[in-house]
């Protein structure tokens, strides 16, 4: 939506990321105080559409869009990219959250890749008989309680061959991942598919109740769809 002079467009990053990537709109970071805060910060900056194009495993965010938007009474609908499904060849364990994905990985020491960011990799803090690596955007702060981890700092999208290379250089047998969906980081699961490694797969909670579309090019069409006024903002 760059592009787009009728619009004016405002992002909004959580601000969780220390670096993030440069943009070609105006940025804000940083939370709104709940659904409240994001209603008032949308009355008062007179936002006329709000997209939720937020990351599939950040629910309190996409929750407090979805109840500013019944608030206001302003458009908004979200984009969620399809998440990923299990196909031939696949070693995948379901599970539901960080604390379920600890225990899949069982009490024998076992070499873990944690492909989950930073903000929940504390949680295997629980299981210490393994050996980590852990790959990040920004480090993991503070770090984990462990005698047996290593660390990688990397942004996506990631490649097939680097993947499989990272995997068979540390001798990993397990990877832990959420189903994120899109094509930026699946080359991991690829990877796991190919080496015959086994993936616990954490699940996405359920959606919050907003209409949606699975795509940017449809979420391109669906902002030309709205009738705006001749000024219009989008969040």
């Amino acid at each position: 939506m760059a592009g787009r002079a009728e619009l004016d467009v405002l992002l909004s990053l959580a601000g969780r990321t220390a670096t993030p990537l440069p943009h070609p709109v105006p940025v804000r970071s940083g939370g709104f105080g709940g659904a409240d805060g994001l209603a008032r910060f949308i009355v008062q900056e007179g936002i006329e559409l709000l997209v939720d194009a937020t990351h599939p495993f950040a629910p309190r965010i996409s929750a407090n869009a979805a109840e500013a938007v019944a608030k206001t009474g302003i458009a908004g609908f979200a984009l969620r990219r399809p998440a990923w499904e299990s196909v031939s060849g696949d070693r995948w364990i379901s599970v539901a959250d960080m604390p379920e994905a600890v225990k899949a990985l069982g009490a024998s020491p076992r070499r873990v890749f944690l492909a989950i960011g930073r903000q929940e990799a504390h949680h295997f803090n629980a299981a210490p008989q393994h050996d980590y690596l852990v790959r990040s955007v920004d480090p993991v702060d503070p770090p984990l309680q462990l005698q047996r981890v290593s660390y990688v700092l990397s942004m996506g999208p990631f490649h097939l061959e680097d993947e499989k290379r990272l995997l068979t250089e540390h001798g990993i047998e397990v990877i832990v991942a959420k189903n994120s969906g899109g094509d930026a980081t699946y080359a991991k699961i690829e990877a796991a598919r190919e080496l015959g490694i086994e993936v616990v797969m954490i699940r996405r909670a359920l959606p919050a109740n907003m209409e949606a579309v699975d795509s940017v090019a449809a979420a391109l069409r669906h902002v030309d769809q709205v009738a705006f006024p001749a000024a219009k903002r989008g969040v």
